[in-house]
C-alpha cells in the first residue's frame, strides 16, 4: 500500500509541476490577500491579514471550479479538518484538530443548525448541499468567548448572500452520472438600490453504493434543500435582514451494529429541518456605534425507520442575540453582546424501560471584546464571556489573539489562545435510563502560533501553524452499578496537538496551485489515539485555464496513518478528483468531472465502503444582466 501511495503522490506532484511549466512564468504582482475579508473570527468584517486566529475561507469561485455536490467535499480540503463518510447521505463525522463534531459550532446564514435531539448536540453534515453556497469560513481553536457552548474546536460558518450585481439573475444547473446520481438547482440573485436577495432550490438523488463494504444492496439518498437570504437598507443607519432554510432528506443505511456491517433492506434515516433568522442593524454616531439585533428558530424532526417501525425524535431551538461595536478611535474598538438560547427535545421511550420524554433547558450569555491596533501592522483582541445554564449554573471563558506584520519582509506572526465549554446535551441529561441530570460541562483550552510568509509580490502565500488543544471533564457512558452504563464526567485530559501548513500560489492568470499538510496527534484521557483522525493529511488543488473557454481543475486528498475505533490501522489512501469545463458563452458552462480517479479501495470507517471511480457530466447557465 505504501508503494502505491508513494507512486500516486508522485504522479499528482509531477502533474502539478508539469502544469506549472506549461503555463509559463509567474504573473506580475497580484496580491492574493488584498480585499479578502473574513467575518467569523471576530463576528465582524476584518481583513484576513490582521486576524490572529487560524481561519480558512472557501469562496464562490473555488466552489464553482470544483462543482462538488456536498459541503463536506470542500471542508475535507481544509487544514486540520477530517471527514469520515462512506458516501453521500451516509452518517458523516467531522473533526477539527482531532476534536469531533460535537465540539464544532456550525452556522448557516447565522443560524445554528446542530441537532438538539442527538446523543450530543451536533450537526448532520451529510445533509448539507453546496449549491447556492457563496462562502464557507472555518475558524479553528476554542471560540466559546464569541460563540458560546460547543465551540471547543472551532466554528464553521456558511453564507449564501454575497456580493450581487444590480438587476435580476437566474441560475440553472444540472448534473448526472455514476451510481444513478442526478442533481438540479435553481438560483435567483437580485439587487437594486439598498436591497439584496438570494434564493436557491436544489434537488439531489443517488442510488448510492452499499454502505456495508461486504454488501451488495445499494443505499440510496435523496435531498431537497431550499434557502433564502436577503437584506434591505432603509438608510445609512438602518437595515433589516432575514434568512430561512428547509431541508428534507431521506437516506438508506445498513446494519452497523454487527461486525462487519451487513446489508439491510429496511433501514432509513429521514430528516426534516426548518430554520429561520431575522433582525436589523442600527448604526449610530456616523457609523461609529454599530448594533445588530436578531432572533432565530430551528425545528427538526428526524425518524429512524426499520422493519420494526419508526422512531421519531423532535427538537427545537430558539435564540435571541444582540451584538454591538463602538469605535473609540481608529486604534480601538469595543465589542459587546448578549444572547439567550433555549433547546427542547422529545425522546421516544420504550414500554419495557422508559416512557416518552420531553425536556428543555436554557442558557444565557454575555460577552465583551476589545480590538486594538496600538501600532501599525499590529492587531490584538482580548475577550471574556460568562454563560448561565438553567441546569448546571455558570461558566466563564476567555480568548485573546494577535497578529503582527513585518512589512519589509512580508512576514506575519499570528497567534490565539482561548478556552471553551460544551454543555451536556438534553439526551445526556434527560434522554433515557442512561442519562444523568447532574452533569456539568466539558471544558477546553487551546493555543496556536503561526508564521505566514508572502512572496513573489503577493502571488505566493505560505503558512505554518502549531496548535494545541486539551479537553477536560469529558462526558461518556460508563458502567455504574447494575446499569450497563450511565453518562458521567470522566477524570483526565484529552489532548490534540500538531502542525497545519498551507500554500497558495498564483503562478499567472492561467494557473493557480494550492496545498496543505496537517500533522495531528490526538489521544483520549488514557493516552489512546483518537479514532479516524489521520496522523498525516495532505490536500492539493490546481486550476488551469489552457484557453479562454476551457478550465481544468483538480483536488487531491492523502490520508496516512489512521486508526479505527478498535485501535487497528485503516489503509492509507489517495483521492484525486478532477473537472474539465468548457464555456460556450460567458454565461454557460458544460463540464465533465470525475471522482476517485485512481480508483482507490479504501475505508474511512472499518467495514463501510466508499465510492469507486465515478464520472459525472453537467451544465451551468446564467440568465440576466
Amino acid at each position: 500500500m505504501i508503494a502505491s501511495l508513494n507512486k500516486s503522490f508522485f504522479l499528482i506532484t509531477v502533474s502539478a509541476i508539469s502544469l506549472a511549466f506549461a503555463a509559463g512564468q509567474p504573473a506580475a504582482a497580484q496580491d492574493l490577500e488584498l480585499g479578502e475579508i473574513v467575518i467569523t473570527p471576530n463576528r465582524t468584517p476584518m481583513e484576513l491579514s490582521t486576524t490572529g486566529s487560524s481561519v480558512t475561507r472557501i469562496d464562490r469561485e473555488e466552489i464553482e471550479e470544483q462543482a462538488q455536490p456536498l459541503v463536506t467535499d470542500y471542508l475535507n480540503q481544509v487544514p486540520g479538518v477530517s471527514i469520515t463518510s462512506p458516501g453521500p447521505g451516509s452518517e458523516t463525522s467531522l473533526a477539527i484538530r482531532g476534536a469531533p463534531r460535537r465540539y464544532v459550532k456550525t452556522l448557516y446564514n447565522g443560524i445554528d443548525i446542530s441537532d438538539p435531539t442527538n446523543t450530543q448536540v451536533q450537526t448532520s453534515y451529510q445533509y448539507l448541499l453546496s449549491s447556492g453556497i457563496d462562502s464557507i469560513e472555518v475558524l479553528r481553536g476554542s471560540q466559546s468567548t464569541l460563540y458560546g457552548s460547543d465551540a471547543i474546536a472551532g466554528v464553521i460558518s456558511m453564507s449564501t448572500l454575497g456580493d450581487i450585481d444590480p438587476g435580476v439573475t437566474h441560475l440553472l444547473a444540472g448534473e448526472g452520472g455514476s451510481h444513478g446520481t442526478a442533481r438540479a438547482s435553481y438560483g435567483l440573485r437580485a439587487a437594486a438600490g439598498g436591497s439584496r436577495l438570494s434564493f436557491n432550490a436544489t434537488g439531489f438523488h443517488t442510488d448510492g453504493i452499499s454502505a456495508a463494504d461486504a454488501g451488495a444492496e445499494r443505499d440510496g439518498y435523496e435531498n431537497v434543500t431550499l434557502d433564502v437570504a436577503g437584506e434591505h437598507e432603509f438608510s445609512d443607519m438602518f437595515s433589516v435582514f432575514g434568512s430561512a432554510l428547509f431541508i428534507d432528506a431521506e437516506a438508506e443505511f445498513d446494519n452497523g451494529f454487527v461486525t462487519p456491517p451487513v446489508d439491510d433492506l429496511f433501514n432509513k434515516n429521514l430528516s426534516r429541518q426548518l430554520a429561520g433568522r431575522a433582525g436589523f442593524n442600527l448604526d449610530l454616531m456616523d457609523g461609529r456605534f454599530r448594533n445588530t439585533f436578531s432572533v432565530q428558530a430551528f425545528d427538526l424532526e428526524r425518524t429512524i425507520s426499520t422493519e420494526f417501525g419508526d422512531t421519531v425524535f423532535e427538537g427545537k431551538r430558539y435564540k435571541a442575540d444582540y451584538q454591538g461595536a463602538f469605535d473609540v478611535n481608529e486604534q480601538l474598538t469595543v465589542q459587546a453582546g448578549a444572547d439567550y438560547e433555549s433547546q427542547e427535545a422529545f425522546f421516544p421511550g420504550s414500554p419495557e424501560f422508559s416512557p416518552d420524554v420531553t425536556e428543555d433547558f436554557s442558557i444565557t450569555g454575555i460577552w465583551g471584546q476589545l480590538t486594538a491596533a496600538p501600532i501599525e501592522n499590529f492587531t490584538v483582541t482580548a475577550g471574556i464571556r460568562h454563560d448561565q445554564h438553567s441546569e448546571f449554573g455558570g461558566y466563564t471563558t476567555y480568548r485573546a489573539t494577535g497578529s503582527y506584520l513585518f512589512a519589509d519582509s512580508r512576514t506575519r506572526i499570528h497567534s490565539s489562545v482561548g478556552t471553551g465549554f460544551r454543555a451536556p446535551s438534553l439526551y445526556e441529561m434527560f434522554g433515557d435510563t442512561v442519562s444523568n441530570p447532574n452533569l456539568e460541562p466539558e471544558t477546553s483550552f487551546s493555543f496556536d502560533l503561526g508564521v505566514e510568509q508572502t512572496l513573489l509580490g503577493g502571488n505566493l502565500i505560505a503558512d505554518v501553524t502549531y496548535f494545541h488543544l486539551t479537553v477536560d471533564d469529558m462526558i461518556d457512558c460508563y458502567p455504574v452499578g447494575a446499569w450497563p452504563c450511565q453518562y458521567q464526567r470522566i477524570e483526565g485530559t484529552s489532548k490534540s496537538r500538531g502542525v497545519e501548513t498551507s500554500l497558495a500560489y498564483r503562478i499567472n492568470s492561467q494557473l493557480s496551485l494550492g496545498g496543505s499538510y496537517t500533522y495531528t496527534h490526538a489521544e483520549d484521557q488514557n493516552g489512546t489515539r483518537l479514532p479516524r483522525i489521520p496522523r498525516h493529511a495532505v490536500g492539493l488543488t490546481a486550476a488551469y485555464k489552457p484557453a479562454e473557454k476551457w478550465t481544468v481543475s483538480a483536488a487531491g486528498k492523502i490520508a496516512v496513518d489512521t486508526v479505527d475505533t478498535d485501535g487497528a490501522s485503516l489503509d492509507d489512501y489517495v483521492l484525486l478528483n478532477a473537472k474539465i469545463a468548457y464555456k460556450p458563452t460567458e454565461d454557460t458552462e458544460l463540464y465533465v468531472r470525475a471522482e476517485n480517479i485512481l480508483d482507490q479501495e479504501y475505508q474511512t470507517a472499518r467495514g463501510f465502503g466508499t465510492p469507486d471511480f465515478s464520472v459525472f457530466a453537467g451544465f451551468k447557465a446564467k440568465f440576466g444582466p
